[in-house]
């Protein structure tokens, strides 16, 4: 998986390196982080991408995040596009969630999905939300789920 900044900047470390360095120079600043994790994907032209975001949100002083994108020719129906998107929040946050852990930073995991039974994501709501908790992970999804709705949606449209 190849990571980069939102201004393009890629991040020549492995992620959980990264994350631990954000952590550390975050918490000698002075600032509380929370990080919540997301992803949103689009199809185009037969062409799934899919973005994953690790957010990393200062207590009072606004936040940033870390990018990982992806193009797949694969064909989803609209369930399985969801479930893929959560698949993909799911593995980052469990590949972080020790380091998080050790230095006492709160995480979420976002789910672009609808609450309203009006939505055709909203087929994948109850999974999505069995597979996060299950995991043990805090969950969110629309219109709480910032970091799957707005961030990775900003990368991928």
């Amino acid at each position: 998986m190849e990571w980069r900044k939102l201004n393009g900047e890629k991040i020549n470390i492995p992620i959980l390196d990264e994350v631990e360095r954000i952590i550390v120079l975050e918490t000698e600043a002075g600032n509380k982080l929370k990080v919540c994790i997301g992803t949103d994907s689009q199809v185009t032209h037969n062409i799934t991408e899919f973005a994953t975001v690790i957010v990393f949100v200062r207590e009072e002083r606004g936040g940033f995040m870390l990018i990982n994108s992806e193009k797949t020719k694969q064909v989803f129906g609209i369930k399985e596009r969801m479930l893929n998107e959560v698949s993909r929040s799911i593995a980052i946050a469990y590949e972080i969630c020790p380091l998080l852990e050790l230095y006492d930073v709160d995480m979420e995991v976002h789910a672009d999905i609808n609450t309203n039974p009006q939505f055709k994501s909203n087929s994948a709501l109850s999974e999505a939300m069995g597979y996060i908790i299950g995991m043990g992970f805090k969950f969110q999804a629309k219109p709480n789920a910032f970091a799957s709705s707005y961030c990775a949606n900003k990368i991928v449209h």
